[in-house]
């Protein structure tokens, strides 16, 4: 496992333990269980003809640092609505990113997109707190989860009303995401072109293992997305969405920067 992941997943479990001590999981629980029924749903959003875009509110980055200070998520929610986005990821890690299940909560309030949490997610409390807080899907990384948690989430995320975006890096691990996602779940296949060793990006990661995904299941495209051709590119080779955050936070119109990107 890649260095920098093995920091996250470490401070990741620190921070968790200390949110299970202050409410046990049985209260997340209950809290998301009573809230009311919504459809929103990420697959149905990026499975629509045509390449559709995630935007993604992203305060900062471990190699990056601050990406855009005094960052109002409701605003930045309503305005990615307004220029045609079909989703909305939040960044809810805390130490590194800056981010917070809070942020999520804003960007629900703020607009009817479905919303995604993005977060270093390795036990089931994280899955019941984004269910709570009305995240209506969750990343799973398959670099951070051995085949039995992956597994294991997958089927919390059935029970707590979540959909899965299945992030993978390589060859090897989009296998394994591939044999986790049974009949019935709602999953799509997110292609990071960042290595996490290297942290260079390669839009080829994306156009190389798209071939290798089995029909049927849609297909994210992240990381280093900055262009409308870089856009056109990945829609030529049959990708579903691609999730842009960096580019658009450090876009002085965001709304603007996402139209622009998805004019090709």
């Amino acid at each position: 496992m890649a260095e920098f992941l093995q920091k996250m997943l470490a401070t990741t479990r620190e921070d968790l333990e200390a949110r299970k001590r202050r409410r046990p999981l049985e209260e997340i629980r209950e809290a998301a269980g009573n809230l009311p029924m919504v459809d929103r749903s990420l697959i149905s959003a990026i499975s629509k003809p045509g390449m559709s875009l995630i935007a993604e509110i992203k305060r900062a980055s471990p190699s990056k640092g601050d990406i855009r200070p005094g960052l109002d998520v409701a605003a930045i929610a309503a305005a990615y609505e307004r220029a045609g986005a079909a989703a909305v990821s939040v960044l809810t890690e805390e130490r590194h990113f800056k981010g917070s299940l809070d942020d999520l909560r804003a960007a629900r309030r703020a607009c009817d997109l479905p919303i995604l949490r993005k977060d270093f997610i390795i036990d089931a409390y994280q899955v019941w707190e984004a269910a709570g807080a009305g995240a209506d899907a969750v990343l799973l990384i398959v670099a951070a989860l051995s085949v039995a948690e992956l597994g294991y989430l997958l089927g919390e995320a059935g029970q707590a009303g979540v959909e899965i975006l299945v992030e993978v890096h390589n060859l090897e691990e989009l296998q394994i995401a591939v044999s986790a996602l049974g009949d019935g779940l709602a999953a799509a296949i997110g292609i990071n072109n960042r290595d996490l060793k290297t942290f260079e990006v390669d839009l080829e990661t994306s156009l190389n293992l798209i071939k290798s995904v089995p029909e049927g299941i849609p297909v994210v495209s992240e990381s280093g997305i900055t262009t409308s051709n870089d856009v056109a590119r990945l829609a030529r080779t049959g990708v579903d969405a691609v999730l842009v955050g960096e580019t658009l936070m450090r876009s002085q119109d965001p709304g603007s920067k996402l139209r622009q990107l998805l004019s090709f």
